[in-house]
């Protein structure tokens, strides 16, 4: 019997790498909402920069409780919806699972320890600009890299396990990039010195990271806010070199322009991941002595927008008298 793979969330970043994974021959079983009928009928479509795929048969669900037990299962919903997990989690996974966090922010993997018994959790960081165009029609733009690392409850280095290498190789048989690091935290930070300085950024202004990076000011924006990230990291004992600040810059200069997650879910009002890429930074470095000036204004303003977005609380409490 080969691996068995379960995608939670099959979104474009499910989408993308439960298809890479049936192409590497693995048996892989999609959770879909709003797309099954249409996957179930018209099948899986990715188009893709290293050639186009396209499944008319997938193993395809609407309800998790129709899921084989799966030996490996990759979340890929958005961290808003986390509270749901325990319920999609419990028929899927079972004692010799590993886990595959596909999320951005910090704590995602200590809320999955808490709510399985998964034998190993591992956070996957995907370095990839991946879009939906329609009911199961998924683009990456560019790129397609992972980064794994596994959790360990005392958030110290793990060390690069057996596990890692054994999820890792399926993808390298399809031609993506897969890099293997002995320090989640350390991982987690280094993708928030993307994700805090544009993410939310591009949501609030309205404005792809292309012409983010055109003007001057948000552009001194941006490296001040991934210097802030770096003393977020450096108050949990992780360094961040100088130059990679600048690798994080020069990647943004060259990239295609593009409209970030939370620019998306603001345009289509939907709810975005303020707490997991903000509000959890902000309140770790806080906890360890490091107040992150800028990345909490941007933390208080996208609270905002997301109650507007979500429509969960009335506008008159937020006057200052």
């Amino acid at each position: 019997m080969g691996i068995r793979y379960g995608i939670i969330g099959s979104g474009a970043i499910g989408c993308f790498y439960g298809a890479k994974l049936i192409q590497a021959g693995c048996d892989v079983h999609f959770l879909f909402h709003s797309d099954f009928e249409h996957v179930k009928k018209n099948g899986l479509r990715v188009d893709s920069i290293d050639g186009n795929m396209f499944f008319p048969h997938v193993n395809a669900y609407d309800r998790a409780t129709d899921m084989p037990t799966c030996d490996v299962v990759l979340i890929a919903l958005k961290s808003t919806q986390n509270h749901i997990l325990p319920n999609l989690l419990s028929s899927v996974v079972g004692p010799s699972t590993t886990i595959v966090l596909l999320q951005n922010g910090l704590g995602g993997e200590r809320l999955i320890a808490h709510q399985t018994h998964a034998k190993h959790i591992l956070g996957g960081l995907c370095l990839v600009c991946c879009n939906k165009l329609g009911p199961g029609h998924i683009t990456p733009l560019e790129y397609g890299k992972i980064l794994l690392a596994e959790y360990r409850e005392d958030e110290q280095p793990a060390g690069v396990s057996q596990s890692m290498h054994d999820i890792a190789a399926p993808f390298k048989q399809t031609g993506i990039s897969v890099d293997l690091s002995e320090d989640l935290i350390l991982a987690r930070w280094k993708k928030l010195m993307w994700n805090i300085p544009f993410n939310g950024t591009c949501a609030l202004l309205d404005t792809p990271t292309d012409m983010t990076m055109r003007c001057p000011q948000s552009r001194e924006l941006a490296f001040e806010l991934m210097q802030e990230v770096q003393t977020g990291a450096a108050s949990q004992g992780r360094a961040i070199p100088d130059a990679y600040l600048q690798e994080m810059i020069t990647f943004t200069d060259t990239m295609v322009s593009y409209m970030p997650s939370m620019m998306l879910d603001s345009r289509h009002h939907r709810p975005m991941e303020v707490e997991s890429i903000y509000g959890e930074p902000v309140r770790t470095a806080l906890n360890n002595g490091a107040h992150l000036i800028r990345t909490e204004t941007l933390y208080r303003q996208l609270t905002l927008l997301n109650a507007r977005l979500c429509h969960t609380a009335p506008f008159d409490q937020y006057i200052i008298q």
